[in-house]
């Protein structure tokens, strides 16, 4: 079936044949399986052509620019939500997207999407501090590391604003949701505070710092942590004691896409479990696919830090959309990066 659809794509030229279609990819850094990508470019003759962003604000920033093109996208849960609202995601057809089978129960029907109408569970995973244990010393189990004064100038954050201030929060015992203005000042005035200690902001390659030995103590995302402690058995992953971010990114298409039936072919795929897997022992980030877990490496399907427990997964919390507070969130961001 999805053969021929590719062959009837729509795009046909004045002769009556049809164009090769090019699927535009707009993903997180380092979130591709290169070897995938051939596959699906091959099976399907459809080329797919990838771009990257940071963060969900990123994403959204160039949407709402007016950035044209895209097909599928890849947004983590709460921007779902915000998309949704702002109507720019197309809905899916499921049953073009039958490997959505293979997708653990208790990822699908989540709050941002319960019905998964616009959405596709994809990766997941969690937010804590990757740190050399050559360099810190004892083994970090608080947030209040990253503001350890032996650590000046060998912490990097992450450069995305929901999780820096989610992280400041939840230190101070806060859900990472508060919108209360005075939490949000208390969290602002200890970022600041914080900041002289800050090597640098950045999602894209705390990896390679800590492998270099740039950075001791990294606030990061689980699998690229785990990408770097691949690399320098001395990096470690941990989850604070106050708790931490638990996220999923999903596979999304844009209302604009003009291939959309490609689209969820390229979804449907995405999910097939061995593919799924190949993408999660690359990516070190825990597939939403039951099956995938069952085909990727011992020490990864084992690994606590790509799948926690359940006494890890009991602390964490979901990122949300927390509407008109989101501009004074914007505000304490902008004053924290620009003083």
């Amino acid at each position: 079936m999805f053969a021929v659809l590719a062959a009837c794509s729509p795009g046909g030229s004045e002769q009556g044949k049809a164009k090769p279609v090019t699927l535009h990819l707009f993903t997180w850094s380092d979130y591709t399986e290169e070897t995938v990508v051939r596959q699906f470019e091959e099976r399907f003759g459809i080329k797919v052509v990838t771009d990257t962003f940071g963060s969900n604000e990123e994403l959204l920033a160039k949407l709402q620019g007016g950035a044209a093109g895209y097909d599928v996208i890849v947004p983590s849960d709460y921007m779902v939500s915000i998309l949704i609202k702002q109507k720019l995601l197309a809905e899916l057809d499921q049953a073009k997207i039958p490997n959505l089978a293979h997708v653990y129960k208790h990822l699908k029907g989540l709050y941002y999407d319960p019905k998964n109408t616009y959405s596709v569970p994809y990766l997941w995973g969690t937010t804590g501090i990757g740190y050399n244990a050559d360099l810190v010393s004892p083994p970090p189990d608080s947030w209040q590391v990253l503001w350890d004064k032996r650590y000046k100038g060998k912490i990097s954050l992450l450069n995305d604003e929901r999780e820096v201030f989610g992280m400041a929060l939840r230190a101070a015992g806060e859900s990472l949701n508060a919108a209360e203005p005075a939490k949000l000042a208390s969290a602002k005035a200890r970022l600041m505070a914080q900041k002289a200690l800050v090597k640098t902001y950045t999602s894209e390659n705390y990896d390679q710092l800590l492998v270099s030995g740039e950075v001791a103590l990294a606030h990061g995302w689980s699998g690229t942590i785990m990408r770097a402690a691949a690399e320098r058995p001395s990096i470690k992953y941990v989850v604070p004691k106050e708790g931490g971010t638990i996220w999923q990114d999903n596979l999304c298409v844009l209302k604009t896409s003009t291939h959309r039936d490609e689209a969820m072919m390229f979804i449907n795929f995405l999910l097939e479990p061995q593919v799924a897997a190949l993408i999660t022992t690359k990516v070190k980030y825990a597939s939403a696919s039951e099956e995938a877990r069952l085909l990727v490496p011992k020490e990864i399907a084992q690994n606590p830090s790509i799948y926690p427990p359940e006494t890890v997964l009991s602390r964490l919390e979901w990122i949300k959309d927390v509407g008109e507070a989101i501009k004074a969130y914007d505000r304490a961001w902008t004053e924290l990066k620009v003083k």
